[in-house]
């Protein structure tokens, strides 16, 4: 298959963070096939408690091409028009995987060897996959991790810090609140109060920002609510410990607080030839820790559309990416990069 086939191939598999068990299987039989031809191998990495990611390699790596296989709900099957592929994870990113296996095709056509492959699960809730994989250090040297750059080279990335909110209360009739005691009212003074906190800036990435991303609480319009949740995210461009404090501050005594991730703001490298840019967004690459070599970040498609309705994938971008993931393998593969 080519880069669009391949594409839209693997977005018609439904892989939601947890189905990824179906694309998965999918990888295997098509490296497998594709090793059988070159004298590659390839493997199945169980992950604890989830669908294992998928390894495949030719020779002693030095560099290894990953991205994930899962994707935000809902799904959404392909389709395409003459300048785009549309659907669930066709920049987020199996349009990534599909360039990083069509690179990895024409670099076996030319003799290339002693590079990897390995798609990692999990990605969009806590990296479990990239965090098993680097339990398994191996001889790569570096690591082109795909998300969605518009084919520019990120020179850095912005952290995570999540959390969930508690509050608790007690329950009563709403014509008496005086009985009762407003878990939600407490919430809501908690994140008046957390909204408020001065965010730093860093010269290279950007502003801090926060997001409050769901709410919930209480059973109904007449009953005082004894208990409210709400989940946060900040994104991070320093030490994330003066917001946890912060955060533990404005909770105190009104609500329950509890880091759900943590993900460091990270400042790489460039590649000689390539645009570069700089992204808000968290990636594998902290969850990696080095364990797979020096990372690069790059990939087609828009980070404004994943995540959409709209998420599609430019098919010129696409095709370039293949060229640009098989010109850094073979220039990786001799020596260091340019900076």
């Amino acid at each position: 298959m080519n880069a669009f086939e391949l594409t839209r191939a693997l977005v018609d598999i439904e892989s939601v963070t947890g189905n990824e068990r179906v694309v998965g299987e999918f990888l295997f039989a098509h490296l497998s096939g594709l090793a059988a031809r070159t004298g590659g191998a390839v493997s199945r990495m169980e992950v604890p408690n989830y669908a294992p990611n998928v390894v495949a390699q030719w020779g002693e790596p030095r560099v290894t091409l990953s991205t994930h296989m899962d994707t935000v709900p809902p799904f959404f099957a392909s389709r395409e028009d003459d300048e785009h592929i549309w659907g669930r994870g066709a920049c987020d990113a199996k349009g990534i995987m599909a360039a990083m296996i069509v690179a990895a095709e024409r670099l076996l056509a030319e003799g290339t060897r002693n590079f990897g492959l390995l798609f990692v699960v999990r990605e969009e809730r806590g990296s479990q996959g990239a965090k098993e994989a680097a339990r398994h250090r191996n001889h790569s040297r570096f690591l082109i991790n795909g998300e969605p750059t518009e084919n520019k080279l990120a020179l850095g990335t912005k952290g995570a810090l999540r959390f969930e909110l508690t509050a608790h209360g007690k329950l009563a009739h709403s014509a008496y609140p005086e009985l009762g005691d407003s878990a939600i009212e407490k919430l809501l003074d908690v994140l008046e109060e957390i909204r408020g906190i001065t965010l730093p800036e860093d010269p290279l990435l950007g502003k801090e920002t926060l997001n409050i991303g769901t709410i919930s609480g209480g059973q109904a319009p007449n009953v005082i609510a004894d208990k409210a949740q709400a989940e946060l995210l900040f994104r991070t461009v320093f030490d994330a410990q003066p917001l946890r404090d912060a955060v533990a501050a404005a909770a105190a005594g009104r609500a329950e607080v509890r880091e759900m991730l943590y993900s460091p703001a990270v400042r790489l490298e460039g590649f000689d030839g390539l645009p570069a840019t700089i992204v808000s967004y968290t990636t594998d690459i902290p969850s990696f820790d080095g364990t797979w070599g020096r990372p690069f970040l790059i990939g087609p498609g828009s980070i404004h559309l994943a995540h959409t309705a709209e998420e599609r994938i430019p098919k010129r971008e696409l095709t370039d990416a293949v060229e640009i993931y098989e010109r850094m393998v073979k220039k990786l593969s001799v020596g260091e990069a340019e900076a």
